[in-house]
């Protein structure tokens, strides 16, 4: 099937033509998407969610404007853009939680003779629930404060002052002027 014919069928929401489609372009779209996401799931839930948009988009494709390959990479390039932008998919790359850090350290006892893990359980315990909650996202999550700002729905100002608080409270626990 030529792609002059495919495109009617398609706008008429044929399912044969998205099979059709789908065979044709799938692998072009999913090489542009890999290079942008490099975890194969979850590109390929972005190729997913492209021809998603592609199918309940076609009637806004115009021949006159552009190819129909240029027009479905660009939403498959802009979908895999979103999710690299997208909050969800930023947090779910960041690292280990203070929760899991402290586990890993307590399971493991032959870290805790190690001299960057000795009693970092003990120093955690004594913050206060905010704190933990702040530096986990902070230092542990690599948010920004305006993120954990938005996160905690908190002002800005207050995350900031709060951060400074609660690194004060790590000093004085640890005895660091």
């Amino acid at each position: 099937m030529t792609q002059e014919q495919l495109i009617p069928l398609l706008q008429n929401k044929d399912e044969r033509a998205f099979t059709t489609m789908y065979d044709m372009y799938s692998k072009s779209l999913f090489a542009v998407i890999s290079n942008l996401i490099k975890d194969s799931e979850e590109a390929e839930d972005v190729l997913q969610e492209a021809f998603v948009k592609i199918w309940k988009n076609i009637d806004t494709y115009n021949d006159s404007k552009g190819r129909f390959y240029t027009w479905i990479l660009n939403i498959a390039r802009n979908t895999a853009i979103d999710k690299l932008r997208s909050k969800g998919y930023n947090n779910s790359q960041k690292n280990l939680s203070v929760e899991n850090f402290v586990s890993m350290v307590g399971d493991n006892s032959r870290m805790n003779h190690r001299i960057d893990t000795i009693g970092i359980k003990d120093f955690v315990k004594k913050l206060k629930p905010k704190c933990i909650q702040l530096l986990d996202l902070l230092f542990f999550k690599g948010y920004t404060q305006q993120e954990a700002s938005e996160e905690l729905n908190l002002p800005l100002g207050t995350v900031k002052t709060q951060n400074r608080n609660c690194i004060n409270d790590l000093r004085t626990y640890l005895n660091v002027s």
